[in-house]
């Protein structure tokens, strides 16, 4: 960011690429919307590959675009930078950098995707492929050990709480006839599906403002689901649209964690609004993908019935 490319940019890039893996699995967010909405975990997966890789070429044709519109936002890396890296150099640093955690993540995925594995089952040899992982890279030492064990069961015991805590809430809601209060309201309104994804779609985007992903799939989005019939709307398309919008959660302020965490380890220089600045293109790539979902539903379809009937 301080040697070579604009600071806006470079941070939009960076903080809309950080989001991406709610869409391109392994995701918590889509097992804890399978766990509200009975949804089949593995159709979930497969039906957010396609979004996801949409997503992501939008992402691409956006900075390739602009970078070849406005050269200075990411110039050139000068030759010198290149001198003395060979073409089998170029290829040991992939093979020894990036292919380890591709084939770790395909090896989790495909398990998932080819139900060889539930997703339980997947995480913990994502986990045992990690562990082997850092041993290998020599950077497995029991202080770090201690610490992803501590991380991993803080954020387990924080999604178990959710759970009591959304579940105590659509009990007490449903026994108070909330639901039914609800869905009279909805079809007295008299609206279309399409009306209805709409709506939805943009209540979750506003509460994405002030609140996180788990609180919204957890107590909010079970308010929906049971509106779904109604209208004809698969629990498996709106999960994957509400996926998509919660992208937006990530990239806009006060709640931008993607943007927060870039702001915690980028140089004392970049501002928080230089970043901010910087992702707002990429909101309008999400609502783009969108867009397009609404357009064309059998996106998100096509893989799941290919795969599983």
């Amino acid at each position: 960011l301080k040697a070579r490319y604009d600071t806006s940019f470079a941070s939009g890039v960076i903080c809309a690429g950080g989001t991406l893996g709610i869409l391109i699995p392994p995701s918590i967010m889509l097992i804890v919307y399978a766990a509200a909405s009975s949804v089949s975990v593995v159709r979930l997966y497969a039906g957010a590959l396609l979004p996801g890789f949409l997503l992501v070429g939008l992402y691409i044709i956006y900075v390739i675009g602009r970078a070849a519109l406005n050269p200075s936002l990411a110039p050139k890396a000068p030759k010198e930078d290149f001198e003395g890296i060979t073409f089998g150099q170029t290829v040991l640093m992939l093979l020894v950098t990036v292919f380890p955690l591709a084939a770790l993540i395909f090896c989790v995925l495909g398990a998932i995707l080819f139900g060889l594995a539930t997703p339980s089952e997947a995480a913990a040899v994502g986990a045992l492929g990690g562990l082997v992982l850092a041993l290998a890279y020599r950077a497995l030492t029991w202080q770090r050990l201690r610490e992803s064990v501590y991380l991993s069961v803080r954020t387990t015991a924080m999604v178990c709480w959710l759970f009591v805590g959304s579940y105590t809430f659509s009990s007490v809601f449903s026994y108070l006839g909330g639901e039914h209060i609800i869905s009279e309201f909805v079809q007295g309104l008299d609206i279309s599906p399409l009306t209805f994804l709409l709506l939805a779609q943009l209540i979750i985007f506003l509460l994405g403002w002030p609140l996180e992903w788990s609180e919204i799939i957890i107590i909010f989005v079970p308010i929906f689901l049971p509106l779904l019939p109604l209208f004809g709307i698969d629990p498996l398309f709106f999960g994957i649209l509400v996926a998509l919008n919660l992208q937006t959660s990530f990239l806009t302020p006060p709640m931008a964690m993607s943007s927060y965490y870039l702001k915690g380890i980028a140089p004392p220089q970049v501002q928080l609004v230089q970043i901010f600045r910087g992702c707002m293109p990429f909101l309008v790539m999400v609502f783009i993908a969108m867009l397009t979902l609404y357009v064309f539903p059998q996106i998100v379809f096509w893989l799941p019935g290919l795969v599983y009937g």
